[in-house]
């Protein structure tokens, strides 16, 4: 199966956002080919989640888990402790009141 490079991923995963009117930045531009991504959620009241993408060998499926929630204070330090062990890494930040990520979406998850 051909995967699609990290770049090409964020691109039209920012692309999605924008058409359901959803803010996103790229706040940690990673490795365009292999850079493993995090999605952070900021609800702007504070709190936040951050989801890392993760491979289910009994199910051989891939899915996002919540790596880290709560204040986003916390998230965000976490995020820093990821970005220490991984330069490559992407952090995409997604500000929406409801919560939206769009991840569980076909195409995304």
């Amino acid at each position: 199966m051909t995967r699609l490079t990290s770049r090409f991923w964020v691109d039209a995963y920012l692309a999605r956002l924008r058409f359901s009117y959803i803010p996103a930045f790229v706040v940690a531009h990673g490795d365009d080919t292999a850079g493993a991504i995090l999605v952070k959620s900021s609800t702007l009241d504070g709190k936040a989640r951050v989801f890392q993408r993760t491979y289910d060998l009994l199910e051989d499926t891939r899915k996002w888990d919540v790596l880290s929630e709560g204040d986003e204070a916390e998230v965000d330090a976490s995020i820093a402790k990821q970005r220490q062990f991984d330069s490559d890494l992407w952090v995409i930040e997604v500000e929406d009141r409801q919560g939206r990520t769009l991840l569980g979406e076909p195409g995304l998850s």
